[in-house]
């Protein structure tokens, strides 16, 4: 089928009345989950989670889709009018979105933040049209060596990428590596570190976890953190929201360098909006001719990280659906949420499942017009839910947690993992330690140890077989130097300290 008939088939099945009911639901819930400071995207996709399992996989990763691209907005909404982003991606946007608000253009901040969004989105689904279909006909010659090497690398670039601590990041995968083979032995089908508890030998679902670490862990830390800025007080009509033509032209080079560049970085396992993010308002500060504006209301420094975190967020959908491997920590979820479906993502995906795939795709243009239109037209009701007290929040996200947990399986068990896991994420997020290589690794660690011990078995050579084929020598050395760069890094600072105090 080619590729007109690809994207015929797509629009064939994103344009049913149902799935385009799960669009408009993801996108209004998603700029909702992004305009409330604490939950952020890889919280609500794993809240939402279980309410897709009785759907057809297309609709519920339809939804899912979309409400990854709306928090990518609506977390732009808490930055702009009260200097808290909404989830990590936004972090950047609060240093010129709120300046302006506080000069009273705070509507103006929102409206080219809208449209570049928009233009990134579109962009982003294009491209992603484009790379995809190509890098999985690639992927099909890989063997579980290039598969093992493939997964290896995902899981040292994401938690090189983890956080500012290196260590504490792969501290982080490392215990969910641990927790990923807990159970059945893949090979040899024996029990193991299952404790003798029945509920184990299944394995530890992941989807407990997510909604423990990101959901319950994140309500924990902000019930302790409840205290909020004060809001911007302005108007925000259709009229402020909606930017003069004359912005659109004076941000078209910073839209157009941060969508460029938010999908580059997007499509690295790993790497994520946040990263797209900060990468291009630096780049932009650089080129700027007016650098000192930047921090001080710049319309600039607004247009170019929103535009780069919703083209990096459409761009980690390419790994996840191409390799099976997560490009953010909201994609590890989606990934989580595909195998529970019944499928695998990877090459095969295209050639099994053209529907899934393609309506997929189709659907995240949909999505992004959708998020135009209610993020120009409906910011004053997106804008009334920051005024809810978070002592009426925190309950309602509990409910969720512990909902979404038990109808995984109907099981107390789960429910009671949820609880434990949402301390251990209130524990990692006040310690630095990082939640989202832990459920990266839980979700990676079963195809990697199944494509290792494939590989060993093949293989009179050990594990030698990974530098004899070139495709997964290749990769295999990249996630040996993703590893040694942070060490490098920390022993050249070291000796840059002794140097002072040997002089």
């Amino acid at each position: 089928m080619d590729f007109l008939g690809n994207l015929a088939l797509g629009f064939s099945v994103a344009l049913t009345p149902f799935n385009i009911l799960m669009a408009v639901c993801g996108v209004t819930v998603g700029i909702l989950i992004g305009a409330l400071p604490g939950i952020g995207p890889p919280s609500g996709v794993a809240m939402l989670l279980p309410l897709t399992f009785g759907m057809d996989p297309t609709s519920g990763i339809i939804m899912l889709a979309a409400l990854y691209a709306g928090t990518m907005y609506g977390g732009t909404i808490t930055a702009v009018l009260i200097n808290t982003p909404g989830e990590s991606a936004s972090v950047v946007t609060c240093l010129d979105g709120y300046q302006m608000a506080l000069k009273g253009e705070a509507g103006k901040a929102l409206g080219i933040a809208a449209i570049g969004s928009f233009i990134a989105g579109t962009v982003g689904v294009v491209l992603l049209m484009l790379v995809s279909p190509a890098l999985a006909k690639w992927s099909l010659s890989f063997g579980p060596p290039e598969t093992f090497a493939l997964m290896l690398l995902g899981l040292t670039t994401v938690t090189l990428l983890a956080g500012d601590d290196p260590l504490k990041g792969y501290i982080s995968m490392m215990v969910g590596l641990m927790l990923a083979m807990v159970g059945y032995d893949i090979i040899s089908g024996d029990a193991r570190y299952g404790l003798g508890v029945p509920e184990m030998m299944d394995g530890i679902d992941f989807l407990p976890v997510a909604i423990g670490l990101f959901g319950l862990g994140e309500v924990l830390v902000g019930a302790e953190e409840s205290s909020k800025a004060q809001m911007v007080k302005g108007k925000l009509g259709i009229r402020e929201v909606l930017p003069r033509w004359a912005d659109i032209i004076r941000t078209k080079w910073a839209i157009f360098r941060g969508t460029v560049m938010g999908f580059a970085v997007g499509v690295l396992p790993g790497a994520g909006p946040t990263v797209a993010s900060f990468l291009a308002y630096t780049v932009e500060k650089k080129v700027s001719d007016h650098p000192e504006k930047f921090g001080k209301g710049a319309i600039e420094g607004v247009a170019a990280p929103e535009s780069a975190n919703n083209a990096a967020a459409t761009a980690a959908m390419v790994p996840m659906l191409t390799l099976g491997i997560p490009g953010s920590a909201t994609t590890a979820i989606m990934l989580g949420g595909l195998m529970m479906w019944g499928l695998r993502p990877g090459p095969m995906l295209f050639e099994k499942n053209p529907q899934f795939v393609w309506g997929l795709i189709a659907s995240q243009y949909i999505a992004n017009v959708l998020l135009l239109v209610m993020s120009t037209l409906a910011i004053p009701l997106f804008v009334r839910a920051l005024r809810i007290p978070y002592s009426i929040l925190m309950p309602l996200i509990i409910v969720f947690c512990v909902t979404g947990a038990y109808s995984l399986k109907n099981s107390l068990f789960d429910v009671g993992s949820m609880l434990v896991f949402g301390v251990v994420g209130y524990l990692m997020k006040k310690l630095g330690y990082s939640p989202a290589a832990l459920v990266l690794a839980l979700v990676l660690g079963p195809l990697a140890e199944r494509a290792l011990r494939q590989s060993l078995i093949i293989s009179d050579s050990g594990l030698g077989i990974l530098f004899l084929r070139p495709i997964s020598a290749v990769l295999t050395v990249a996630a040996l130097l993703a590893v040694a760069v942070p060490v490098v890094r920390a022993l050249l600072a070291s000796s840059r300290r002794r140097a002072p105090a040997g002089n």
